[in-house]
C-alpha cells in the first residue's frame, strides 16, 4: 500500500525528481553526475546495473499482479506463427494451414477457463500468454471474449514481439530478460497448456518439464495439444528406453486434441490431488 504523501516524514522520489527538474540551470545540474541515480535512464542502463534491472524487472510485474489481486494462472505456450484458420490457404507451410485449428483449439480453452476464472473476480486461474500473435493471441482473444482478463508476458525481439489488442492493458508487461519472464510465467502457475510452436516453445516446454520432474516446481497439469505433432518431433519413447529420462517421466504429461480434452484433464488432476489431500 502507498503510503498518503501527506503523512509521510520526508519527500517521497517523486518530489525529488521534480525538485531535481526545477534545479537552477547551471553548469553542475546540467552535468549527468548531478542527476538522481535512479532518475537517470543512462546510468541505470549500464552494463554494472544489470543486476538491478534484473530485480526491477522481476519486481515490476509482481507488485502490479499483487495490485490486481491475480492469485494462480493457466500457462499457455504455443507458436507466434500459427495462423488463424482464415488465414490458413496463406501460411508459408501445409504444416503452419494444419496446424491453424489449434488457434480455434486455444481460444476456446482459453474462454472456458475464464468463465471459471471470472467466479473468482479475475483472481484464480487467468489466463496467461506470450502476449504476441499466433497461439498467444488466441488465449488472450479467448479471455476476453469470456469476459474475463488475461495477462500477457512480451520480450522484446527484432520481431513478432508487439502484444496483441487482446491482452489486458493494464496486465501486458514487457521483459528485456528471458530467465525473468519465464518466472513470471510459472509463479503462479496451476496448470500448463502447451500447442505446436518453434524454438521458443519447446525451450519452455522443456525447462517447465525439467523444473517439475527435479522437483524444483510442484507437479500440475501438463497438457500437449496435438499427439501427432508432439510424437513426431520428439521421440518420447526413445529417451525412455535410453534411460536418460525414467519411464515414470512420461507420466508428467497428457496429450489432448480439444479444450473438453484438456479441461477434462485438469479437473481430474484437481479431483485426485484432493483426494488424495483427503
Amino acid at each position: 500500500m502507498t503510503q498518503d504523501p501527506k503523512t509521510r516524514a520526508f519527500p517521497d522520489a517523486q518530489e525529488d525528481v521534480r525538485f531535481w527538474d526545477e534545479a537552477p540551470d547551471t553548469a553542475q545540474t546540467r552535468h549527468p553526475a548531478y542527476r538522481l541515480a535512479f532518475a537517470d535512464g543512462d546510468f541505470m542502463l549500464r552494463d554494472e546495473l544489470r543486476p538491478v534491472r534484473l530485480q526491477l524487472e522481476l519486481l515490476k510485474p509482481e507488485l502490479l499482479m499483487n495490485e490486481r489481486g491475480i492469485e494462480s494462472t493457466i500457462v499457455m505456450f504455443g507458436g507466434a506463427r500459427i495462423p488463424r484458420p482464415e488465414d490458413a490457404g496463406s501460411a508459408r507451410t501445409e504444416t503452419l494451414g494444419e496446424l491453424s485449428r489449434f488457434y480455434e483449439v486455444a481460444r476456446s480453452f482459453a474462454k472456458e477457463m475464464t468463465l471459471r476464472s471470472v467466479q473468482s473476480y479475475g483472481r484464480a486461474d487467468v489466463i496467461v500468454t506470450g502476449g504476441g500473435p499466433g497461439v498467444m493471441e488466441a488465449g488472450n482473444l479467448g479471455a476476453q471474449e469470456a469476459g474475463g482478463v488475461s495477462i500477457g508476458l512480451n520480450i522484446v525481439l527484432p520481431h513478432e514481439q508487439a502484444p496483441n489488442v487482446y491482452v489486458t492493458p493494464d496486465l501486458c508487461f514487457n521483459f528485456h530478460y528471458f530467465a525473468i519472464r519465464k518466472m513470471h510465467f510459472l509463479m503462479r502457475a496451476r496448470a500448463i497448456a502447451v500447442f505446436p510452436g518453434g524454438f521458443g516453445t519447446l525451450d519452455e516446454l522443456f525447462e517447465t518439464l525439467t523444473l517439475i520432474q527435479t522437483e524444483r516446481m510442484h507437479r500440475m497439469p501438463f497438457i500437449l495439444f496435438g499427439r501427432a505433432f508432439w510424437t513426431r518431433i520428439i521421440n518420447w519413447e526413445a529417451l525412455a528406453e535410453a534411460g536418460t529420462i525414467s519411464r515414470e517421466d512420461l507420466d508428467l504429461f497428457h496429450f489432448a486434441e480439444t479444450a473438453e480434452e484438456a479441461i477434462a484433464i485438469i479437473d481430474n488432476f484437481r479431483a485426485g490431488k484432493s483426494a488424495r489431500s483427503a
